[in-house]
């Protein structure tokens, strides 16, 4: 985790403190049920929690010094935690083996970084959805291949964004309940040593399903799927932002990042107003997709269980979740103060002289009695010379001199094709699908 990068609740989530604090809570409860089944003494589990009860501090510390001993964190932890309870400590982990504790506790905390993300998400939601509205019927150029196509409206570039994330936002609600499992269930996951009322316990308190099967650990499948959807969020991200970078060059310059005072955009050229946040969220959709195919690779343990996946996961789900939840937010302030210029966006789409309705002339002359080769054919040999000129030439004016086309096409008819309200007609029906 970087600390530019981060944002402190979802640090919080990740910190050594917090883990172990999880850690003692999925402990206590364990031993809880199994006071409750009676296979400990009940003095055991009120030690437990009248030493939590007094919210004492985690000695992150000390606990760092035995493990650099027993060379396992687990059993650091437990070690502490007898010194400070005594001699009632001893029937903790009753049956349990470590990765009872730590696949659990990460699936708490994976579950409350969704909530985080799932915040982050509700949030730009509403500013796309707000400067959607703002500029439903804000005409601008439509591209592909970033070449000139066709009309659209600025509020249609940013229902779409909407609807992406809207997807986004589903798929990360189903990756959340797919995460948060809970496995108490022993060495090799047979329960061997340990009730399975004790994971069914453990899992309603801390508010996850049980694991079906967890063979010790839980299955990396879920992981990998968690990991797969922050990526596809992120890429979600990089799509948006790189629109704005390309509407924010100069040559087209239709949209751009908000400019505060005392800003500075270039140490060397001081008329330099660069998307440096729509950059940066680039490069950072880049390193949330870097934990994708860790995690994927991660599916593939040796029979019950091995920890191969152990340390990759100490990295990516730290960095995976800081970065997106930064980068969400940061997404969020960009569109909320961005800079719509709806004045540059008619110069451009009057630039090329009428080039962005030769489909509508192609279709009015297949439908005046010409093959539509013919009628291709008859479109684009104006069409080019136009294009040639850089828009110096009027489409129109070309096509009412054209001979074939004034055969088929009169010069009325062929100012109606230019109606730039045309391509709006459906607007109210895109917005109704995507906002209701």
């Amino acid at each position: 985790m970087i600390p530019r990068y981060s944002r402190p609740d979802m640090v919080a989530i990740w910190e050594p403190e917090a883990r172990f604090r999880i850690w003692f809570e999925i402990e206590a409860h364990a031993t809880q049920k199994l006071a409750d089944l009676g296979v400990v003494p009940k003095s055991a589990a009120k030690a437990l929690w009248d030493w939590w009860a007094t919210k004492p501090a985690i000695d992150v510390a000390a606990i760092d010094a035995i493990e650099a001993i027993t060379k396992h964190d687990v059993i650091a932890f437990l070690d502490w935690v007898a010194q400070q309870v005594g001699p009632e400590a001893r029937f903790m982990h009753q049956g349990m083996t470590s990765s009872d504790v730590l696949d659990t506790c990460l699936a708490v905390q994976l579950a409350r970084a969704s909530d985080i993300l799932l915040a982050d998400m509700d949030a730009l939601l509403a500013a796309i959805k707000r400067r959607a509205q703002e500029h439903k019927f804000t005409p601008t150029m439509g591209r592909s291949h970033g070449i000139h196509a066709e009309p659209t409206t600025f509020g249609v570039k940013l229902a779409q964004a909407y609807a992406e994330f809207g997807r986004c936002r589903a798929r990360l609600v189903a990756a959340q309940a797919d995460i948060a499992t809970c496995a108490i269930s022993g060495a090799v996951g047979t329960f061997a040593n340990v009730d399975p009322q004790v994971e069914e316990y453990v899992a309603q308190q801390l508010g996850l399903s049980v694991e079906p099967v967890s063979t010790q650990i839980i299955p990396r499948d879920r992981h990998a799927m968690f990991f797969a959807t922050l990526g596809v969020i992120a890429s979600s991200i990089e799509r948006l932002a790189t629109e704005v970078r390309h509407l924010q060059r100069t040559e087209v310059l239709e949209a751009e990042e908000y400019f505060s005072p005392g800003q500075k955009g270039s140490s060397a050229m001081p008329h330099k107003r660069n998307p440096v946040l729509t950059e940066n969220l680039t490069g950072l959709a880049r390193m949330v997709r870097s934990a994708v195919t860790p995690a994927l690779e991660n599916v593939a343990l040796w029979h019950e269980r091995d920890i191969s996946h152990s340390s990759v996961e100490r990295y990516i789900g730290p960095d995976a979740t800081v970065t997106l939840d930064f980068a969400l937010a940061r997404l969020t302030g960009v569109i909320d103060k961005l800079l719509v210029y709806p004045e540059r966006m008619e110069k451009n789409l009057n630039r090329m002289g009428g080039l962005i309705h030769s489909q509508r002339i192609l279709l009015a002359l297949t439908q005046a009695g010409l093959t539509r080769d013919d009628s291709y054919r008859l479109v684009q040999r104006n069409a080019m010379k136009v294009w040639e000129s850089d828009g110096g030439l009027s489409l129109l004016d070309l096509l009412k001199a054209d001979a074939d086309v004034s055969a088929r096409l009169s010069n009325a008819e062929l100012e109606g094709l230019f109606d730039l309200g045309y391509h709006f007609r459906h607007i109210d029906t895109i917005f109704t699908r995507v906002f209701g």
